[in-house]
């Protein structure tokens, strides 16, 4: 059977993006990058408000334009309502939406039934084949291990309940483990801004960063260790068709080959 839907996994600057651009295009699928606006399986940019929020939040609007481009913009969902942050609201209203963020703002009894539901509409309309940068391990586990300290076997129960979703699209999940996070990132990091500091604010100062103790860039590549081994462990109990690469960017050619041969059936 054809696999409709490739994932791409690994640590950030492990050459995921570039390593999913490549097989959607020797595999004729469609590449999703991560941080898109429009993802099919997640909600990267996005508020959860329930039915009467979502009154409240049109009646605050209040312009005949504004509530019908909201309304056309977002998607029911697992008794709510799914809305794409707008850079064109007031901040008083922008704020509203902040403090429902879906990732960071949501508790985790209200999040989880919001993203299954996603991952289900997904793997029930899906009419084109996908390869993913992430998704399926990378965000499961920034939210249940780095931000709610979860247990590894938690993240596997919430993660395997995804892999159930998406089964009938025989998933194939391309892992990207490298030995050099710290030395990836370190190459990596001044092409992106202001990304690393971000990323250690937010790791070390989630749940799992703060009941470790973790502080600056250790402490960030600590955190990013202990969860690949997580990874990888919960990858084996999946029970999915998966392909583990080490420090692909020693072999690239290698690599590359091997993974086009795996997946491109």
């Amino acid at each position: 059977m054809k696999h409709r839907l490739i994932i791409v996994e690994g640590l950030p600057c492990s050459g995921k993006s570039t390593a999913a651009r490549f097989l959607a295009e020797q595999c004729g699928m469609t590449f999703v990058d991560e941080g898109t606006g429009a993802h099919p399986a997640d909600y990267e940019n996005h508020a959860f408000l329930t039915h009467e929020e979502f009154r409240t939040l049109t009646e605050m609007i209040g312009e005949d334009d504004g509530v019908r481009l909201l309304s056309a913009e977002s998607e029911p969902t697992a008794g709510g309502v799914a809305v794409p942050l707008a850079d064109w609201l007031e901040p008083e209203k922008s704020d509203f939406l902040m403090k429902r963020k879906i990732y960071d703002a949501l508790p985790w009894e209200t999040e989880k039934p919001v993203m299954l539901q996603k991952w289900r509409d997904f793997a029930e309309n899906a009419d084109e084949d996908y390869v993913f940068n992430c998704v399926l391990l990378q965000n499961p586990m920034c939210e249940t291990m780095m931000r709610f300290n979860m247990t590894e076997a938690e993240s596997a129960a919430y993660i395997g309940e995804i892999a159930e979703i998406i089964r009938p699209l025989n998933p194939f999940v391309v892992y990207l483990k490298t030995t050099q996070a710290a030395e990836n990132i370190r190459r990596t990091a001044p092409e992106r801004g202001g990304w690393l500091d971000a990323v250690i604010a937010y790791h070390c100062g989630g749940g799992y960063g703060r009941a470790n103790g973790l502080s600056g860039f250790e402490g960030y590549i600590a955190a990013l260790e202990e969860r690949q081994r997580r990874e990888l462990a919960i990858l084996e109990t999946l029970g999915l068709p998966h392909l583990v690469l080490t420090d692909i960017q020693k072999v690239y050619g290698a690599a590359y080959a091997q993974m086009q041969q795996a997946v491109c059936k």
